[in-house]
């Protein structure tokens, strides 16, 4: 079938880069692309979505990989013939941009994994990536036929899932452990998915961290490839263990920052924890305090404020206590030991609090309003081809000069009935605004939200 070139983040629906009629006559699914293009002239990211006939609760239901839809077509459609569904249309979209300027083409990272002298074993040999110290390349044959078969981003030149990150397609580094990268361990069918992904690109791109809507992380990380999710508390365990292990300050803030950035908003209690622990050495690394000292057990003791219950606090401060005869109405002056690192720490939770409900609070919003307003686009879209019908109806009564005033009267009708529907739509468009500034009828009638006086 003829491909035509998209741009950027475009959308539509059908063919070629959909479905049509599948599972039932008249549905077609809807496509949609990202900012990524492969050296190719391909785009990397591309999502497809559910008919409306299969959306549940009026929510369509998207893909970001052709691994995940094929396992929703197996398990919906059992009877289903996988090959013949995607064969009918095509996963792969040209894109129009292809210069330099409009988009950071998919190309040969220039970096290379650390270590890679001219006295390399591998001197000489070099994977997909340029790179000559990747593990690949001493992988036995067992361990390869492990890996999940991949025809995607491992098909494109320059692009090693060994060493490449799967998000900015850059070679990752192995230094301290590898604390900057994960690498997806999820089995699938007996296989390993073995991609990997720089943490700050996960975190960026919102596939890692706790992240509210749809995707829905706690402190975890969703792998593009294979949509597995995998704990990333352990692999800031195993980064804090890398850092006792290293003498450089700078490189232990580098690090503990990345674990910092991972925690951020989670609920989990092993997860709070953590990053109280690791808040605390930040701030004895940068008081001066000794390496030894950082990794304390017994610094690690603190409650959730910072502060130990009486006493002196985890940072080695005095904590401030009122007397017993303190008076209300007389302000009592505040310690001199009182510390404003401290008192940071703790209003920085409450913000980070604050932002994590407002953000939520923003998804759903969101979700809400696409939902609503891609549903009554569909439904004016429906009112049109109806119109159509019947407005062909009427031409063909007209032409054997036998009028029929129902069918007249059904087009008129329909006209109305399109006018109507799209002065709701205009209402609707109110939500750009945000709930907050739309009228409680626009709320009550076009979104079903009741919003209490």
């Amino acid at each position: 079938m003829p491909l035509y070139p998209v741009s950027l983040y475009d959308s539509g629906e059908g063919l070629p880069y959909a479905p049509e009629d599948w599972p039932y006559p008249g549905d077609k699914w809807s496509w949609k692309v990202g900012g990524r293009i492969a050296a190719s002239g391909y785009f990397l990211d591309r999502y497809m979505y559910t008919p409306a006939r299969l959306r549940e609760g009026g929510r369509k239901t998207g893909f970001a990989s052709k691994l995940s839809l094929e396992q929703y077509i197996r398990k919906n459609f059992p009877d289903a013939d996988v090959n013949a569904f995607f064969a009918s249309f095509s996963w792969k979209i040209p894109s129009k941009s292809c210069m330099k300027d409009d988009i950071e083409l998919f190309t040969p990272p220039r970096e290379t994994a650390e270590h890679s002298g001219s006295d390399s074993q591998f001197d000489g040999v070099c994977c997909k990536a340029g790179n000559r110290v990747c593990k690949s390349l001493s992988a036995t044959e067992d361990s390869v036929s492990d890996v999940m078969f991949c025809d995607i981003c491992c098909s494109e030149p320059g692009f090693c899932r060994d060493c490449c990150c799967i998000l900015c397609c850059k070679t990752i580094k192995m230094a301290f452990g590898g604390y900057s990268y994960i690498r997806c361990e999820a089995k699938l069918d007996g296989y390993v998915c073995g991609h990997s992904a720089h943490i700050e690109c996960a975190l960026r791109a919102y596939m890692a961290g706790t992240v509210g809507g749809s995707i829905g992380l706690e402190t975890e990380y969703y792998c593009r490839r294979c949509d597995s999710r995998t704990d990333l508390v352990l692999h800031v365990e195993r980064l804090l263990q890398t850092c006792k292990s290293v003498n450089s300050r700078d490189d232990i803030e580098k690090i503990l920052n990345v674990g910092i950035c991972v925690l951020r908003g989670t609920e989990k209690t092993n997860g709070k924890q953590l990053l109280r622990h690791i808040e605390m050495a930040m701030e004895k690394l940068r008081n001066g305090t000794d390496l030894e000292d950082v990794w304390k057990k017994e610094d690690t003791a603190v409650t959730e404020v910072g502060l130990s219950l009486n006493g002196t606090c985890a940072f080695g401060f005095r904590n401030y206590e009122e007397p017993l005869d303190h008076k209300v109405g007389s302000p009592q002056p505040l310690s001199s030991t009182f510390d404003h690192r401290v008192e940071s720490l703790k209003l920085e939770d409450e913000i980070d609090q604050i932002l994590h409900a407002l953000r939520k609070s923003q998804d759903f919003e969101y979700r809400l309003a696409e939902e609503r307003l891609f549903a009554h686009k569909n439904y004016i879209l429906n009112l049109y081809q109806q119109l159509d019908k019947e407005r062909s109806d009427l031409s063909r009564h007209t032409s054997l000069k036998d009028p029929n005033t129902t069918v007249l009267d059904a087009v008129q009708s329909r006209i109305d009935q399109i006018k109507q529907e799209v002065s709701k739509l205009k209402d609707m468009e109110e939500a750009k605004k945000g709930f907050g500034r739309v009228s409680k009828y626009i709320l009550k009638e076009h979104f079903g939200l009741e919003i209490e006086s």
